[in-house]
Formats: structure tokens, sequence, C-alpha cells
């Protein structure tokens, strides 16, 4: 197997862990709001968007890396 077939694989794990990371920010961030930092939970969730919004191309990318030739 050569190093570049590792690529998608690698991308996906990255993927899955940036999701994690992101579910666990955001029970802290429900937390934080609880105890009334409204303010550093509105900057958390601002943050947050940007795996929002990068998350589709993302899935499409790795989709297209996985398809066999």
């Amino acid at each position: 197997m050569h190093n570049f077939d590792l690529l998608p694989s690698l991308l996906y794990k990255i993927n899955e862990n940036q999701l994690a990371l992101e579910a666990a920010i955001m029970e802290l961030t429900l937390w934080a709001e609880k105890l009334g930092a409204t303010e550093v939970s509105d900057n958390v969730r601002g943050s947050l968007s940007a795996i929002d919004r990068n998350e589709e191309f993302i899935k499409m990318t790795l989709a297209v890396m996985m398809t066999p030739d």
C-alpha cells in the first residue's frame, strides 16, 4: 500500500476527531450557559460555527477520495 492510499482514512479519522471535539465543547458550552456565562457561550458557539460551515464540504471531499477509480 502506498502512503498516499492512507490519506483518505487519515482525513476521515481527523474529521471524526473534529466532530467529537465539537460535541464535547458544546457540552461545556451548555454547562457554561446554565452557570450564567452567556457571553462565553455565545463566543464559543460563534467559533464552532466554522465546523458546521465546513462539515458538508469535508464529507463530500472524503466521499470523492474514498471512491475507487
